[in-house]
């Protein structure tokens, strides 16, 4: 007996409104990921910002930051592998937690080189374990049906706090010291354990939050581990977010070093609001990404982070005006929404049943690494040759072929809702 089209296309849009999980737990995870941006805000400008009133050289400081970006490339795959592998999600997410805290008391009381070393490594071990088990956690709390909903919820958490964190600890630093900033990053890591508490264990399906389907679901076509690498939809994916980070690591950073030569008195001033926000309009759109993700697609979506972004470099291009370069950055807010939804969200479709979503996880991560890390030393080079105009119009071209490669070659992923539970 063969379906009706319209029951058809009903299941394949329409997604389940009803979550396994407790109202404890998903609240849980809201504040969890609230708690998570806040402490990681300090970790950000921060860092140079103190180390710098602490008489460090900016050589050192830079060799630090490399250290930590090295690192946390390096892990972002064996994290992945490893929250695949761990059964305690929410152990391995308090772990951590713990090394957040352990590596600002670091920077605090001893800022010497040897230990900052020790804490940036700490610190990047803390950022490559975090974003899997949030994600983690996420899928095994609502799985496939609700995962986009609560990415967005999740995206939103985020970046509301962060705005409100860099807000608060740069009235710290303004009012006490830039010491008292990672003070308070340690003292936040306990309302973070408390939010981690509120995620009851037995609400967290294990086997989904490794991406594989509950135990009693199990199919033949499961995905082995090696054939992980050989996923053509995953490969593609990670072409495209690397693409999107090459276009965008260095269009505000460029912008920043145009405005401190034009616009020297009001740099400073712009460049804040240019980072604040963008914020606001994540917490604004990030929950309407998430529904349209069910009813849209994955696909389109994705393109309208590459429109946006090329939209966003050609403006650059063409002007340094204030208003204009504040107005456009609010196209960074979309794109980041989009983005932080999508990029879980994509990689849970292509790694369903396989077990290794973690893995893939980190995999994307690395992408992300590569294209942002390129992004700014090939920008870089190009502002000093041939000038700042020329440099966004290469990002803008990087993002142009990263709309050319979804349209080309990225499939639809979003599965249909017969697949969903």
């Amino acid at each position: 007996m063969t379906s009706l089209p319209g029951k058809r296309a009903a299941e394949t849009t329409a997604p389940a409104t009803v979550s396994r999980a407790s109202s404890r737990s998903l609240h849980g995870l809201d504040w969890f990921a609230f708690f998570v941006a806040d402490i990681q805000t300090g970790w950000g400008p921060f860092v140079a910002l103190y180390l710098t009133s602490v008489a460090w050289t900016q050589l050192d400081i830079g060799l630090i930051l490399t250290i930590g970006t090295l690192v946390t490339f390096a892990l972002q795959i064996p994290a992945g592998a490893l929250v695949d592998r761990v059964p305690a999600k929410r152990f391995l997410a308090a772990l951590a937690v713990a090394s957040v805290s352990g590596s600002a008391l670091l920077l605090v009381v001893w800022p010497t080189f040897s230990v900052v070393v020790v804490a940036k490594v700490l610190h990047a071990i803390a950022s490559c374990l975090l974003g899997p088990t949030l994600a983690a956690i996420s899928l095994g709390l609502v799985g496939h049906a609700l995962l986009s909903v609560r990415l967005g919820r999740n995206a939103r958490f985020l970046s509301l706090g962060n705005a409100i964190a860099a807000g608060v600890m740069g009235a710290f630093g303004y009012f006490f010291s830039n010491r008292a900033i990672f003070l308070l990053t340690a003292a936040l890591c306990v309302p973070t354990f408390v939010a981690l508490t509120q995620i009851r264990p037995e609400d967290i399906d294990l086997d989904l939050a490794r991406g594989g389907v509950r135990a009693n679901e199990r199919r033949s076509s499961l995905h082995t581990f090696h054939s992980l690498v050989h996923n053509r939809s995953l490969l593609i994916f990670a072409s495209a977010v690397l693409l999107f980070q090459l276009a965008n690591a260095a269009a505000l950073p460029t912008m920043a070093g145009l405005l401190a030569t034009r616009l020297p008195e009001t740099a400073t001033l712009i460049l804040s609001i240019c980072i604040f926000a963008p914020q606001f309009v994540v917490v604004a759109i990030a929950p309407w990404v998430g529904l349209q993700a069910q009813s849209w697609g994955r696909r389109p979506l994705l393109l309208l982070c590459f429109v946006a972004l090329s939209i966003r470099c050609v403006v650059f291009a063409a002007t340094s005006a204030p208003y204009l370069v504040v107005a456009v950055q609010l196209l960074d807010g979309i794109s980041a929404a989009t983005l932080g939804v999508l990029v879980p969200l994509v990689i849970a479709d292509v790694m369903r049943g396989s077990g290794h979503f973690n893995f893939a996880q980190g995999v994307v991560g690395a992408a992300v690494g590569i294209g942002a890390s390129l992004s700014t030393t090939l920008a870089g080079y190009v502002a000093d040759r041939l000038g700042s105009a020329t440099a966004f119009l290469f990002l803008a071209g990087a993002a142009a072929a990263g709309f050319v490669l979804v349209i080309a070659l990225m499939p639809e992923t979003r599965p249909s809702q017969s697949a969903d539970r």
